[in-house]
């Protein structure tokens, strides 16, 4: 397999360790779109070997450690028992690993021409960044809301609380000429059915709750949902966002393919992965975190994730960033403002605001049955193929929104909602297919 060349890295302190923003931001300004798995294997040698051939893709790629559910819930106990028995796990176990079997699983691979990300889920993360920065790791993702409502029923403000503690420890990097690197989740809340303009202000707002307790390398996340359109406009209102919120920091834009339920055939799943790739660089995104054939059946291999991270960057490299610059003047960037200066102007403290604005419902995922979480809102896929509201319950974007809010979606109608894209790729004529 030829390696595809790889950006330059610039000398200087900041690039003595891995430097995840800033090796997307150079690879972005080379002309690349930087493509990542989403990778996670508990055995050490097989986790190395994903790495490998991660980074000899045909394609500019980052690494990824993707934990396992044990990892993520804390229930460490249970990740012993495994390892003892030989017994396979959903992703690889950094807090039981040792570090020096971390180091190992990295070296010769993790570097400045090839960083390493680790994705988790959890909403108590305090012993996962505690675990990968002993292993000398410097990228994650994640967040108080994104990592909390959609994944159990861990209170909220306990979620915000052991967030703001965890980034505080990585934000301390900083001090030793290291730069941490978070990405924001909240583009992605639940995979589906949420319309882009709350996406947009979650991802955004956590965004900024890492801004504001120090950290400077940042990532805001989007998931491909129903309509391109719709897509293209929520991204211009992501990336006008963080402009206006994150003036001093590195931030960039990371698409995520549609994360619902998933084409079934071979050529649905990469038409819509090309979808998505065709999203980021029209778009100007920086970076794609890629889905596979498998998705729909079991844990991709090795091999599935590297023909992945090809078909996207190849596919990328048919398109080019649209000149026409939408941001501020479409409906979602009206409604994500809106949602965002609401949120920010409940309190100084950024963690007690997200707090106030879930118990007014401010901030309410549609179809999320946590606890903190209002769920007096409901959307629907119009005829369109555009996320729409169908309820807004207390949002405060009835200026940004008028008329909109007062249609009943059925179960049967949901149920419908929730296959739409997957039987949209699945068929013989997509919707959208890639040569619209």
């Amino acid at each position: 397999m030829t390696e595809a060349p790889r950006p330059a890295v610039r000398a200087g302190v900041a690039h003595a360790h891995p430097d995840f923003g800033r090796f997307v931001r150079d690879a972005h300004e080379a002309g690349h779109l930087v493509v990542q798995p989403r990778m996670g294997f508990s055995d050490p040698g097989h986790m190395r070997r994903g790495l490998a051939a991660t980074r000899n893709a045909r394609a500019t790629t980052v690494g990824t450690l993707t934990l396992d559910s044990y990892t993520r819930v804390g229930d460490m106990p249970a990740v012993d028992e495994a390892l003892r028995r030989g017994a396979g796990i959903n992703g690889y176990p950094i807090v039981n690993h040792t570090p020096e079997t971390t180091r190992d699983v990295l070296a010769g691979l993790h570097g400045p021409g090839f960083p390493v990300q680790v994705r988790h889920g959890s909403s108590l993360p305090f012993h996962i960044f505690e675990a990968l920065l002993r292993a000398g790791l410097t990228a994650t993702e994640g967040g108080p809301v994104s990592y909390c409502l959609p994944y159990g029923r861990t209170p909220l403000d306990q979620s915000v609380r052991a967030w703001e503690r965890s980034t505080r420890l990585f934000a301390a990097l900083r001090g030793q000429g290291v730069e941490p690197h978070l990405e924001s989740f909240g583009g992605c809340m639940l995979g589906q059915l949420c319309p882009p303009s709350l996406l947009v202000a979650i991802s955004a707002l956590e965004a900024l709750f890492f801004h504001r307790l120090g950290i400077r390398s940042i990532s805001v996340s989007y998931a491909q949902q129903t309509h391109p359109g719709q897509d293209a406009e929520a991204v211009a209102a992501l990336r006008a966002l963080c402009a206006r919120l994150l003036p001093d920091a590195l931030w960039h834009v990371v698409i995520y393919t549609y994360m619902g339920v998933y084409p079934t055939t071979e050529s649905g799943a990469y038409r819509l992965l090309g979808e998505a790739a065709r999203l980021a660089a029209t778009t100007g995104a920086e970076r794609i975190i890629v889905k596979t054939v498998a998705e729909s059946r079991r844990i991709p291999t090795i091999e599935e994730n590297v023909t992945a991270l090809e078909h996207a960057s190849d596919t990328a490299r048919r398109f080019r960033r649209t000149p026409t610059e939408i941001g501020t003047d479409s409906p979602t960037y009206a409604e994500a403002a809106a949602l965002v200066d609401a949120v920010v102007n409940l309190h100084d403290d950024l963690g007690q605001a997200l707090l106030l604005a879930f118990k007014r419902g401010y901030l309410d995922v549609p179809y999320c049955v946590h606890p903190d979480n209002a769920g007096r809102t409901r959307s629907f896929i119009d005829t369109d193929g555009r996320l729409r509201w169908a309820s807004t319950g207390a949002l405060p974007i009835g200026r940004a929104a008028p008329g909109r809010g007062d249609r009943r979606v059925t179960s049967g109608e949901l149920l419908t909602a929730l296959s739409y894209v997957q039987r949209t790729f699945d068929g013989d004529t997509p919707r959208h297919p890639l040569s619209a």
